[in-house]
């Protein structure tokens, strides 16, 4: 290892801790050393010292040791005389940055200082964590960069965040160059930035990068499953971060001493340092898959050097539209004073309607816009629209129309400067005038549906003709055709049960994140990320016969009432590596289904109270069984097969299936208000079939009580039908 850079960065490691140590006297001498301290919406106390160290940091007598332990890690400044392997004490230097970092940043709100503030986001809560878990897993988003300081210009700083978000890359931005910030000048640009565009700003000081590291750190915890304690167990979270998350930091002008540091310790975890200035490179690879530390990149070649060197996966499409695309886009939001033309919402019919024909039929390629287009509308304007998608396929089934057209939200949502949102016959899209000023027109959507249908769906989708309509009387014509088609899909969909197929499908997404972990999708039983339904993993099979999604022939039944068949429970015990035997598809108590991290929501079982709760990764609150969200997680996800938690899909709690080995939905006697909302009516209908009419009203939520003694006595007042059903453990 460079001399330079272990002289640096040791420098800095004492430099940090010196500041975090002040710090902390000064909270402790006002505050106490019983004060509490950490960041909101996460149960991993401090994420990045608890996988490091084992200390679950709760109070400020908890740091203390924990700073104590660290500042033992930091060598001393070697000397100009001595000529030694630096590369163990700059490892260590920089893992004691990184607990001095995240106790500078846990302090802050006690002094005053708030982490949320403006367009900084500060620490990420777990909810968000899980909820781009998915992403990370399917990977729609490959890796992730911490982008460290700010560019020579503004509109460098904005090349750079779009080279990366085109690329699906996750944009962690913290620290600062000479006063000036990196999401300061894309704020100055007009840049959205949110987690939705994949451009995440924690603050403006380098502690603030720990927030990055405090997420993958959590990555590990949360997905792999795994638990942290002394040195081999924080090994194994360095190691899965290094393998697993793919994850690199750029540079972005004067290094000194304190980002030398910082450098060093994620070097720890295996993420790659890429600099735009002439500092010392580290060529040869070990602790990172390939070179450590590269230097002297062009800003233009900058993101594309970066993903070489983390060995980041990258999938893109090449698609003939003026402005950029990519799922990074998706969460960009068209405002009115930005608007070139909308269309839907609640102005004007909007709608869209994909349909399978003949392979004569379709002349592959052919987009037609049927009235006026971008050019002919006032600024601003408003125009009613149907797109009608044609599509055939030598493999292309009937039942697959309504999961390709489900990702056109997706897909039109990608392109910048486009917005999109809902589906079927409730379509709002806007056009922004910086798009239709680069050339965008209403024909590139088009285009845009005409590549992604081809490039994700190729062993269904061979070819495909796009119309869109927007003249009033085209877009009326066509909608009862769509309205039709779309009430035939919802009564095949509700006559599809478990015992109607032969084939159940699994998927594997997740094994990247937690290896032994598989997820058995039924009819009745979506995947418990509430992304995947049995029809999505059957046209996965399709596409990608080797891919992630498999068949499952379900085999003797073993246990009808469980959900146990011996087809299934051989594919679990091969899948999962061994690690379990047998699942229950009906069941929460026996052999249940084993969660990863991305689930939507968490049922455990309520002592005393004969029945369930269901808790969405939303609610940050306390619930009856005494733990919050995050806190059940740990006991419920990694891969783990804990009886009386499961991880769930939303909707499963609609299924006929839902949990029927146990007792079904009449077990249901708390869950969050946001779980009632959204289910509404399909729930209150659910009840009146399983014989329970008032059933919806009985269910209490956080409104009512987040104790356990109190929701008993509200079960006893309403005569909850649980009371009636026993103990389920």
């Amino acid at each position: 290892m460079s001399k330079i850079i272990a002289a640096a960065a040791i420098r800095g490691a004492h430099a940090c801790m010196d500041r975090a140590e002040r710090m902390l006297a000064d909270a402790v001498g006002r505050l106490g050393r019983d004060a509490q301290v950490g960041f909101e919406g996460t149960a991993y106390a401090l994420p990045t010292i608890l996988a490091l160290t084992g200390r679950r940091v709760e109070r400020l007598r908890d740091l203390e040791d924990a700073v104590a332990e660290a500042h033992g890690w930091i060598p001393s400044v070697p000397t100009d005389s001595t000529w030694l392997p630096y590369l163990g004490g700059t490892l260590d230097a920089g893992a004691a940055t990184l607990v001095a970092h995240e106790t500078v940043e846990s302090l802050k709100p006690l002094g005053g200082i708030p982490l949320v503030s403006g367009f900084w986001l500060g620490p990420t809560p777990d909810s968000i964590l899980r909820e781009q878990g998915i992403k990370l897993v399917d990977g729609r988003m490959p890796g992730f960069a911490a982008c460290v300081g700010a560019l020579p210009d503004d509109e460098t700083a904005e090349q750079i965040a779009r080279d990366l978000q085109e690329r699906n890359i996750l944009v962690f931005m913290g620290s600062h160059t000479n006063g000036d910030t990196m999401a300061a000048q894309l704020n100055r640009r007009g840049v959205q930035m949110n987690w939705e565009t994949f451009l995440v700003p924690y603050g403006p000081d380098t502690s603030s990068l720990v927030h990055a590291i405090g997420f993958a750190c959590r990555a590990a915890m949360t997905f792999g499953g795994l638990k942290p304690g002394g040195l081999k167990e924080a090994r194994d979270i360095l190691l899965y971060n290094k393998r697993r998350v793919f994850a690199f930091a750029l540079a972005l002008g004067e290094v000194d001493d304190e980002k030398y540091a910082t450098a060093a310790g994620a070097i720890n975890f295996g993420f790659p340092v890429i600099a735009d200035t002439d500092i010392p490179q580290i060529l040869p690879s070990g602790i990172c898959t390939y070179e450590h530390v590269v230097s002297n990149v062009p800003h233009k070649s900058m993101a594309a050097r970066a993903v070489e060197v983390r060995g980041v996966k990258i999938r893109t499409v090449d698609i003939p539209i003026p402005v950029r695309h990519g799922p990074a886009f998706e969460g960009e939001r068209v405002r009115k004073e930005d608007l070139a033309i909308e269309f839907g919402g609640k102005y004007t019919r909007a709608f869209e309607y994909l349909t399978s024909r003949p392979m004569d039929r379709i002349e592959d390629g052919l987009i037609r816009v049927v009235g006026p287009e971008i050019a002919d509308a006032p600024e601003g304007g408003r125009l009613p629209l149907a797109i009608f998608i044609e599509v055939a396929g030598r493999k292309m089934q009937s039942e697959f129309e309504s999961i390709l057209e489900r990702h056109v939200h997706s897909f039109l949502s990608e392109p910048m400067g486009v917005m999109h949102l809902g589906q079927r016959d409730s379509v709002w899209l806007r056009i922004s005038r910086k798009a239709r000023d680069a050339g965008f027109r209403i024909s590139h959507l088009g285009t845009v549906l005409v590549h992604k249908l081809k490039n994700d769906f190729p062993a269904i989708v061979d070819k495909v003709q796009v119309t869109l309509f927007t003249d009033a009387a085209d877009v009326d014509a066509l909608y009862p055709t769509a309205t039709a088609a779309y009430a035939y899909r919802d009564e095949r969909m509700g006559a599809l049960t478990d015992e109607a197929v032969d084939t159940f499908y699994s998927c594997a997404l997740c094994q990247s994140y937690a290896p032994n972990h598989i997820c058995i999708i039924t009819p009745e039983r979506l995947g418990l990320c509430g992304a995947y339904n049995w029809l999505d993993g059957k046209a996965a099979f399709e596409m990608n016969p080797h891919g992630g999604n498999q068949p499952v022939r379900k085999g003797e039944v073993v246990d009808p009432v469980l959900g146990q068949w011996k087809g299934v429970n051989d594919f679990v015990s091969t899948a999962s590596n061994g690690a379990f035997e047998r699942f229950s598809a009906y069941s929460m108590i026996t052999d249940p289904m084993t969660s990863c991290g991305c689930f939507e929501c968490i049922a455990c079982v309520l002592p005393g109270t004969s029945g369930i709760m269901i808790v969405d990764r939303e609610y940050p609150g306390q619930t009856p069984v005494g733990m919050t969200f995050s806190s059940l997680a740990e006991l419920t996800g990694g891969g783990q097969q804990t009886p009386g938690f499961i991880g769930m899909g939303t909707l499963y709690v609609l299924s006929r299936q839902f949990l029927s080995g146990d007792g079904g939905l009449a077990r249901l006697v708390w869950t969050t208000t946001k779980v009632k909302e959204r289910l509404g009516d399909k729930l209150r209908a659910r009840c009146s079939e399983i014989g329970h009419p008032d059933l919806y009203e009985k269910i209490a939520d956080e409104t009512v009580c987040t104790d356990l003694e109190p929701l008993i006595e509200h079960l006893a007042a309403v005569e909850h039908p649980a009371l009636g059903l026993g103990e389920m453990i």
